[in-house]
């Protein structure tokens, strides 16, 4: 095995398994914490995992395929997606590329889930389909506020990664996102976006 990232919530390792390149995540016990807490915390992230990923594939969104769950380890064994992270594609695709995260994402909240750690990290683009990839922090939730804070990580990334192209990107972006979710539900959630950037932890991003 060959470890390819090291995440707060857990290491991702690239693996054989039936004579194929895959990826196992394992998700590590947490030292702070009380070890059966620690424990049961990292079954039930494990087991969530799997089931909103199996459950996004069920309303179209690729994602990779689930091989194996292993609760007992909290790990998961699953497909190796081949391709480039839209953090890495040139410019004009990945304005191109962030209507379709709009698509992603507004179908994912639609169908009451929210991905939790949105980065252009996220996504790769395999043969002309854009896979999402690590919900390891997602959540069924149908509150706006946590769809909110979906959008409001994706676009502080924007800022930060992509800042020469963030307005287009982020034009891109809501422009898929409204298409799937409708003008209303944009309105509701941009609006709570706002809210969230005038807290005081948190900086306006234009």
């Amino acid at each position: 095995m060959k470890l390819i990232k090291k995440g707060a919530e857990g290491d991702l390792y690239l693996t054989i398994w039936n004579k194929q390149k895959s990826i196992l995540k394992i998700r590590k016990k947490k030292s702070y914490r009380n070890p059966l807490l620690d424990e049961k915390i990292r079954r039930q992230r494990t087991v969530r995992e799997a089931q909103i990923i199996a459950e996004a594939k069920s309303f179209g969104i690729d994602t990779p395929l689930i091989y194996l769950v292993d609760i007992e380890n909290c790990t998961i064994l699953m497909q190796h997606i081949e391709g480039t992270l839209v953090r890495d594609l040139p410019d004009s695709k990945l304005v191109q590329c962030c209507k379709k995260i709009g698509y992603i994402v507004g179908t994912l909240h639609k169908n009451g889930i929210m991905h939790g750690d949105l980065t252009t990290s996220n996504f790769i683009l395999s043969k002309n389909k854009l896979v999402t990839i690590d919900f390891g922090l997602a959540n069924k939730t149908n509150k706006a506020s946590d769809y909110a804070i979906d959008l409001r990580l994706l676009k502080e990334i924007l800022n930060s990664a992509h800042v020469h192209i963030m307005r287009k990107a982020w034009t891109s972006f809501l422009s898929g996102y409204k298409a799937i979710v409708g003008p209303a539900r944009l309105a509701q959630v941009t609006n709570l976006v706002s809210v969230i950037e005038s807290r005081g932890r948190y900086a306006t991003v234009v």
